[in-house]
């Protein structure tokens, strides 16, 4: 869409935005005919008080001056009717318009890979997601109809003032040339200035999204005054980016009352005389006074809708841009089974975050159904890597992977994932209940099952003691936990989704000896005849594992149960030998 430049490019931009519009045609034809009476509405009243004063006043009839004037009440009156109902239905089709477009855009966002997530600020997401799709609402509301009402009053007015007096209307329009030009360069001004603006605001949403998270890290290293300096910076940049607008405002509207005080002038001076020569009447001067306000004030409001639209336009391109980025996995595969055996065979495979940058090389182990795999090694040697691909939450380059057969490209990618469960060493809770973090909102199930996993666990104990219990509020990622409970959370979460293969990502890596032993109890609960594969930091919560595969710079470098590996004397024999005497030496 960058690539396309100028006028051509806002035109094939506004064009998609108008296909939000189809399923509810109705309401824009009806809101646009509303326009449409308006534009004929307004000007008709001067006309009325241009024919009351010539006509009916010049011939003392009282009558009709009674009559004109009840009639100007009534279209006063429908006027204000059908603004109401114009302003209604154009505000009602904007935001039906944005709740389609947000469910649109937040579905895309949902399906991206999460690659897409490692590079891409969260706050950004949000403001796309959030304000800049708000602001596409006033294309609507706003914009466009508005627009199109505004240049349809213009000829209106100028219709009626032509066929009142050709030769007033001349000199009266004799500074719209200038006010033509005068809008142009406004527009290409502030075009520029609103693009700046929502460019500042995003980067505005995103430092302060990442630095609220991030708080505690902020205050532990005394980085307040630092990250507030930051913070004023990008603040003042906003600032100017505003000011930018105000100022092309400051200058446009002065130069539209100068403009339209010259065409008052024009007006006093050719109408007076043209009244006392007897070529024009009173009844048109008064008129014309009227249309002259009537022709300027949409001029000046063109510009400001302008602005509203090219606002809209700025937030929809960046909301396009986002809905036009392919950064999701294709779901091609449509396989799906009840219920999985758990058998995995990775074949040689490799992958690389970045094109051509492996950090797994050659994978290949297989994993019976029912045991449990464990994966060792330094930080950085793949083992994350490795359990990613075998949910599909990335892509791998070169080999495969099978599940019971088939290889997992085969599956469909929603079936495959919910025959698994991940349980992740930065456990995420969300700001909800205990009862909802566990589910996940799944209705299927019920809270006796919950408080079932729970007691199996171990983790009922310490719920059933908080104020609510399993509908105790966790706050914003589980604050109001420990990490321990946290992580046991998390262990109920993975039992009631009842999954046929489980991976621990290194669950028990961050707590402390006491929580360790409760979540190696649960550990052996929910490992229990399911496939289960486990990256682990301590040694010694994986020696009962089947097999245990030695990582090092994304290779195999060993595998064997916990006997075999040390019989072998290599690498990992190192490692344990290496973390036995850390704890020997914590526990003196």
């Amino acid at each position: 869409m960058s690539n396309v430049s100028g006028k051509a490019w806002d035109t094939a931009l506004f064009k998609r935005i108008m296909r939000y519009v189809r399923p509810y045609k109705n309401t824009f034809i009806v809101t646009a005919f509303l326009v449409i009476v308006l534009a004929i509405l307004g000007p008709l009243r001067p006309w009325l008080i241009q024919y009351t004063i010539d006509e009916e006043v010049k011939n003392f009839n009282a009558d009709g001056v009674l009559k004109l004037t009840l009639i100007m009440i009534g279209v006063l009156i429908l006027e204000a009717i059908v603004q109401f109902y114009q302003t209604y239905w154009a505000n009602w089709l904007g935001q039906t318009i944005i709740k389609d477009l947000r469910v649109q855009l937040y579905k895309h966002i949902m399906s991206f890979r999460l690659k897409y997530f490692d590079r891409t600020a969260i706050g950004t997401l949000v403001t796309r997601t959030v304000s800049d799709i708000e602001t596409i609402a006033n294309i609507f509301s706003q914009g466009v109809l508005v627009i199109i009402g505004d240049i349809l009053k213009l000829v209106a007015v100028v219709g009626f003032m032509v066929s009142v007096d050709w030769l007033l209307t001349l000199i009266t329009l004799i500074p719209i040339p200038i006010l033509i030009i005068a809008t142009n360069i406004f527009k290409k001004v502030i075009k520029k200035a609103f693009q700046d603006v929502r460019t500042q605001i995003s980067r505005l949403n995103a430092f302060v999204q990442e630095r609220v998270t991030g708080m505690k890290i902020i205050q532990i290293f005394n980085r307040e005054k630092v990250e507030m300096s930051r913070f004023e910076k990008m603040n003042k940049l906003h600032r100017n980016a505003h000011i930018q607008t105000v100022w092309a405002y400051s200058i446009f509207f002065p130069v539209v009352e100068m403009l339209s005080a010259a065409s008052l002038a024009l007006l006093v001076w050719w109408g007076t005389k043209g009244v006392l020569a007897g070529y024009t009447t009173l009844g048109n001067l008064m008129a014309f006074i009227m249309y002259i306000y009537m022709m300027y004030r949409p001029i000046r409001q063109l510009a400001d809708r302008f602005n509203t639209l090219q606002m809209g336009m700025v937030s929809s391109e960046r909301v396009f841009k986002v809905l036009d980025t392919d950064s999701f996995i294709e779901n091609k595969g449509s396989f799906s089974k009840p219920k999985l055996e758990g058998e995995i065979e990775f074949k040689n495979v490799w992958f690389a975050y970045n094109e051509d940058e492996y950090v797994l090389k050659d994978i290949s182990f297989t994993a019976k159904a029912g045991e449990t795999i464990a994966f060792v090694g330094a930080t950085g040697s793949g083992k994350t890597s490795t359990i990613n691909l075998l949910g599909r939450f990335y892509e791998f380059q070169k080999g495969d992977i099978i599940v019971d057969g088939v290889s997992i490209r085969d599956y469909d990618i929603s079936e495959l994932r919910s025959r698994m469960a991940v349980v992740l060493q930065d456990v995420f809770l969300f700001s909800d209940s205990i009862y909802n973090n566990i589910t996940l909102n799944n209705s299927d199930i019920p809270e006796e099952k919950v408080i079932e996993a729970a007691k199996k666990v171990g983790a009922h104990d310490f719920i059933s003691k908080l104020p609510a219990a399993y509908h105790y509020d966790v706050k914003e990622r589980g604050g109001m936990l420990s990490v321990g409970q946290r992580q046991l959370i998390s262990f109920i979460r993975a039992y009631v989704h009842d999954p046929s293969i489980l991976i621990l990502d290194e669950a028990t890596s961050s707590i402390d000896t006491e929580s360790e032993q409760m979540i190696q109890k649960a550990t052996d609960v929910l490992t229990e005849g399911r496939t289960s594969i486990v990256i682990a930091h301590r040694l010694s919560t994986i020696q009962k594992a089947d097999k245990i595969i030695v990582l090092e710079a994304g290779r195999i470098i060993e595998q064997g149960n916990h006997q075999e590996l040390l019989a072998q004397n290599g690498h990992y024999k190192k490692l344990f030998d290496l973390q036995f005497k850390e704890e020997v030496v914590k526990s003196a």
